[in-house]
């Protein structure tokens, strides 16, 4: 009987892996002056826009859209582009300090993914430290109830079927998906990095107090590298050295364009280790999309002279009407990586059953 339990663990594991390796991505790109006169450039909607659609949420940071025809521009390539899914964007006011120079966060989202059910532009008002953000955080809630349900329906009810495992409750074992999650976004001013880094510890507990949640990420543009943070100051950083907190991008990855720069300026830190456990393993990472989609530098930065850092969360196999099973596809996924997939799903759960008989008999 261990040995069957220790199988049934290990296919388990691997019906994850295979299902981690698609997930739910949330991205974070700076457009680097995106407004009326990037939009116009065909070719770099062309490729922003092939760049966000592989996203179920994607912040976007850096948008100058004073004339609030440029955002609009993209939902609609968008959703002229990738006709399998319906994009919607949710926007900040006008942020800065200085009336000639102002962004918006703006987070665009796949409506059949998430839902929006909750906003709030954090004031700036914490007592002592008023005004420590020169754009302060748009800080959205989500609701994504398809990373995960753990239902009594295949392929769950057949494996304990077939594995004559009924008293033993698999959805334990499958409990670390998040199905409702908080965002809150930071550009910050690389003069005054260490000091809004540190502001956002304070965000992130007044958000989790107000809305009783622990699964926040934090996302964006931080400046959190090279000289704008250095070494000696990250011990006055919070968002660094308090626990549960988890840096996912490694602090030697470069999240730039420009090949004399290598800097980990594009960040990707979330709240506490259900919400750790819910990442896909080694899918924080910097989209390197002049390499993707073989771009000259010059071509890269007319894009951005950021890449868009990204991660997975991890979804669970999507149950058909009729009781068969598939995995559910997140991004634009050709159709033969599909395929692969879901005959990786039949191979593994034939093999595993097979063995099962085996050490039975």
């Amino acid at each position: 009987m261990r040995s069957s339990s220790l199988l049934l663990l290990s296919f388990l594991v691997g019906v994850c892996d295979i299902q981690g390796a698609l997930g739910f991505r949330i991205c974070a790109f700076n457009l680097h002056h995106f407004g009326d006169s990037k939009s116009k450039k065909s070719d770099v909607m062309q490729t922003l826009t092939r760049i966000i659609a592989r996203c179920d949420v994607c912040l976007l940071q850096e948008v100058r859209d004073s004339k609030e025809k440029a955002l609009p521009q993209l939902l609609d390539s968008l959703n002229r582009y990738d006709t399998d899914h319906v994009y919607d964007a949710v926007a900040s006011e006008r942020l800065g300090r200085s009336e000639s120079y102002k962004e918006q966060y703006v987070f665009v989202y796949r409506t059949g993914a998430v839902t929006v059910t909750g906003e709030y532009q954090y004031p700036d008002d914490l007592p002592g430290d008023v005004d420590a953000f020169s754009r302060e955080p748009f800080v959205v809630r989500f609701k994504a109830p398809k990373t995960g349900e753990c239902s009594d329906t295949f392929p769950l009810k057949m494996m304990k079927i077939m594995v004559m495992f009924k008293h033993l409750s698999l959805c334990p074992l499958l409990s670390s998906v998040i199905k409702e999650f908080v965002l809150i976004p930071q550009h910050t001013t690389p003069t005054n990095t260490t000091k809004e880094l540190d502001a956002l510890y304070d965000v992130l507990q007044r958000v989790r107090k107000m809305w009783k949640t622990e699964n926040v990420m934090l996302l964006g543009d931080f400046n959190a590298d090279c000289g704008y943070l250095a070494k000696k100051n990250r011990k006055h950083v919070r968002l660094i050295t308090e626990r549960n907190l988890y840096w996912l991008i490694p602090d030697k990855t470069d999240t730039t364009v420009r090949a004399a720069t290598s800097c980990a300026y594009d960040r990707i830190v979330v709240h506490g280790e259900s919400f750790d456990r819910a990442i896909v393993p080694s899918s924080a990472k910097p989209f390197n999309f002049q390499m993707e989609y073989q771009l000259t530098e010059e071509q890269a930065l007319e894009v951005s002279d950021h890449y868009p850092v990204e991660v997975l969360l991890k979804d669970l196999p999507k149950v058909t009407s009729n009781g068969a099973s598939s995995l559910t596809l997140t991004g634009t996924q050709e159709t033969a990586n599909q395929k692969t997939t879901q005959s990786k799903f039949l191979s593994l759960f034939v093999a595993s059953h097979l063995a099962l008989q085996m050490l039975t008999q």
